[in-house]
C-alpha cells in the first residue's frame, strides 16, 4: 500500500501555493498519506522574455514536469490547467480537477478601465486579452510582459506600465483581492480555456494513485473543462491563436460560450452552445463546427500559417 505522494510543481510562489492546496486536498481524503512537493524548473520559468504566441513549442510550464513524471521523478504533477495543451503525452492522463474560482480576468491600475485615458498602457503577456482589450478600449495601448504575478504588478507600481490585466483566480490565491481594480465583464473578456481551475496529472498505469486522488476531482468542473478543451482541440489552437472559452453547468445543463479572433483583432467570432453536462466533449466539438462555419476555418488557417 502507497505510504506517500510526491507533487510536481512549478518553483513560483502561486504554483507553490497551488500545489499545497491540492496537496492537502489529497492529505484531506486519504489522511494515511505523507504529501510533499518538490520543485520542477520549465522552459517558460526560465524564458521570460518571449511573448508566448511566439514560442517554438506548446506546453513550455508543463514539458519538464511531465518529463518528472514520466521518469517517476514525482508521482503527480499540479498545473494551471489552461497551461495544459489539449495533447498529452502518451502514457500520461488528467486525473482530476479541483473546483474552479472565479474565472474572470481582472486589472490592477489606477483606475478601471473605463476612466483611463486614451493612450495609457496595459501590460499583458496573452494575445487573447490583447484582443478583447482592444476590441473594447480600442484607444488603450497594449505593452507585452511576462514574469510572475508579483513582477507583473510591480511594473504597474514603478509606472513601467498604467495597468495589467491578469486571472482573478491567482489574486485571489495569493491573498490579494484589495489589490484588484476591476473585476472584467464576461461578455467582453472570455477566459482562456481551463483558467481558474487546478489539475493533477499522472501516469495513467498507476491504477492504485488514480483511485486516491479521484475523491479530489469536483465533478460539475471537469465537466465544464472537458467541453473547453474539446472546443480548444477541435479548432487546433494552441498559445498563437486567441481563443477563450467558458462552460457553466447548472445541474444536468452545460453551457459554453467561445470566442476566437485573428492575432490582429480585426476578425472576432463569438457564440455559444448549450447541452448535456453528461456529454461535455460533444457539447465542445458543436460549439467548435458551428464557429468554423461562422468563419472561425479561415482565422485559423492564417494563424497556423505564420
Amino acid at each position: 500500500m502507497r505510504t506517500n505522494i510526491i507533487v510536481g510543481s512549478r518553483g513560483s510562489k502561486l504554483a507553490l501555493l497551488q500545489a499545497e492546496l491540492v496537496a492537502a486536498k489529497i492529505r484531506e481524503v486519504n489522511p494515511q498519506l505523507k504529501v510533499s512537493i518538490s520543485k520542477v524548473v520549465t522552459s517558460g520559468d526560465r524564458d521570460r522574455r518571449t511573448q508566448l504566441n511566439r514560442m517554438p513549442e506548446v506546453g513550455i510550464f508543463v514539458k519538464e514536469l511531465e518529463e518528472a513524471l514520466l521518469d517517476n521523478r514525482v508521482d503527480v504533477a499540479v498545473h494551471s490547467l489552461k497551461d495544459v495543451p489539449t495533447e498529452i503525452p502518451a502514457g500520461l492522463c488528467l486525473l482530476a480537477v479541483t473546483e474552479r474560482l472565479d474565472p474572470r480576468d481582472v486589472l490592477v491600475a489606477k483606475a478601471s478601465l473605463d476612466k483611463l485615458a486614451p493612450g495609457s498602457k496595459i501590460g499583458t503577456g496573452s494575445l487573447r486579452r490583447a484582443v478583447q482589450l482592444a476590441r473594447y478600449r480600442p484607444h488603450l495601448e497594449v505593452g507585452s510582459i511576462r514574469g510572475n504575478v508579483d513582477t507583473r504588478l510591480g511594473k504597474v507600481a514603478s509606472g513601467e506600465v498604467d495597468g495589467v490585466i491578469v486571472a482573478a483566480a491567482a489574486m485571489l490565491r495569493l491573498g490579494w483581492q484589495d489589490r484588484i481594480t476591476e473585476y472584467l465583464p464576461l461578455e467582453y473578456f472570455l477566459p482562456a480555456v481551463g483558467q481558474a481551475a487546478l489539475v493533477i496529472e499522472a501516469r495513467c498505469d498507476d491504477a492504485e494513485l488514480a483511485e486516491l486522488i479521484s475523491p479530489v476531482n469536483h465533478l460539475p468542473t471537469w465537466q465544464a473543462i472537458t467541453a473547453e478543451r474539446a472546443f480548444l482541440s477541435a479548432l487546433g489552437g494552441g498559445c498563437r491563436a486567441p481563443i477563450a472559452a467558458l462552460g457553466t453547468v447548472h445541474g444536468n445543463t452545460l453551457k459554453l460560450e467561445g470566442m476566437v479572433a485573428d492575432t490582429s483583432g480585426r476578425k472576432i467570432i463569438q457564440t455559444s452552445e448549450e447541452g448535456s453536462a453528461l456529454a461535455a466533449e460533444q457539447v465542445g466539438l458543436r460549439l467548435a463546427q458551428k464557429m468554423l462555419a461562422m468563419g472561425a476555418a479561415e482565422i485559423m488557417a492564417e494563424v497556423n500559417t505564420r
